[in-house]
């Protein structure tokens, strides 16, 4: 059973900073495409970021050059390291797992708030 939990979430300032972490188990971490999504009220569930198992990561164009995914394989963990937040980025934050396969799961997602 996979299980993710996301943590890193909260309240900041625009122009702050913020690191999600994703910690995995239950699987074989290394295998799977790691993806952080958003979904901000009222609005469909985004594609943030995402690392393949050999670290290739894309970006939305929305967070390029503000946002940097990256992972640790020996400890399951998927951080999501956020830069130059606007308030446009305040959304809640899910953590997706997707096996080669194409099985995917997801987090409980964190709360990210970008405002004064």
């Amino acid at each position: 059973q996979v299980q993710l939990v996301e943590s890193g979430g909260g309240l900041v300032q625009p122009g702050g900073s913020l690191r999600l972490s994703c910690a995995a188990s239950g699987t074989l971490f290394w295998l799977y495409t790691v993806g952080w999504y958003r979904q901000a009220p009222g609005k469909q569930r985004d594609m943030v970021a995402s690392i393949t198992g050999a670290g290739n990561t894309i970006y939305a164009d929305s967070v390029k050059g503000r946002f940097a995914i990256s992972r640790d394989n020996a400890k399951n963990v998927v951080y999501l390291q956020m830069d130059s937040l606007k308030p446009e980025d305040t959304a809640v934050y899910y953590c997706n797992l997707l096996s080669p396969s194409g099985t995917d799961f997801w987090g409980q997602g964190t709360q990210v708030t970008v405002g004064s």
